[in-house]
């Protein structure tokens, strides 16, 4: 099985190239845009990670020029409905980076926009990839997915204050103001210190 060539581009086309490896050989090999524009002029030297795809009437080769590429492609066709070619479409359609941060936070909307990924695809991709990108998210990705959990962990404290305080018989609009203010004052404010603060607001 081809895992890896390195030779000279002697041809490239959007999803297709032909590295020579020497001998007067060249292998055909079909790659997601990302690695497309990612790759020098003809007659470069280039090195890509390969798939090889085979079936009983073919054999295919598959070129990344990044293991994480790669290692993507691999869950992708992992997913039951998703074979190599829909697997390059998602490639080409997202980023690497775009693809693993759309399957971690579960943005659906995102991953049916990839040509041929329908909703019942998407949400197939959702359930068995979710766990499995882990090791894909880089520290930029992680650093931005931490921030988005510590939001929305703050928004649920914030909604939780405001029904503890419509609970105590305090108009909505009134227990939403105080709380908007106390967290402006106190953004590291948990959620006892929030209310206690807030019920001193209300009752002024």
């Amino acid at each position: 099985m081809i895992a890896h060539i390195t030779g000279k581009l002697i041809q490239k086309q959007p999803n297709s190239v032909i590295v020579e490896v020497g001998g007067g050989v060249g292998y055909e090999l079909t790659v997601p845009l990302s690695t497309f524009y990612d790759l020098g002029d003809i007659g470069t030297d280039v090195s890509l990670r390969v798939y090889t795809y085979v079936r009983e009437d073919a054999l295919h080769l598959y070129g990344f020029r990044t293991e994480r590429e790669k290692k993507l492609f691999l869950l992708l066709i992992s997913v039951s409905g998703i074979g190599p070619k829909l697997a390059i479409t998602a490639l080409s359609g997202l980023s690497a980076e775009e693809l693993v941060e759309a399957i971690r936070v579960g943005d659906l909307v995102r991953l049916v926009s990839i040509p041929g990924v329908g909703k019942k695809t998407a949400e197939r991709m959702l359930v068995e990839l979710k766990d499995k990108v882990v090791s894909l998210v880089s520290p930029e990705l992680e650093e931005r997915l931490r921030a988005g959990i510590a939001v929305n962990a703050g928004e649920a404290m914030r909604d939780d204050v405001i029904s503890a305080l419509v609970n105590l018989e305090y108009p909505r609009a009134a227990a939403e103001r105080a709380v908007i203010n106390v967290l402006k004052e106190n953004p590291d404010a948990n959620f006892e210190t929030t209310l206690k603060l807030a019920l001193r607001k209300l009752a002024r």
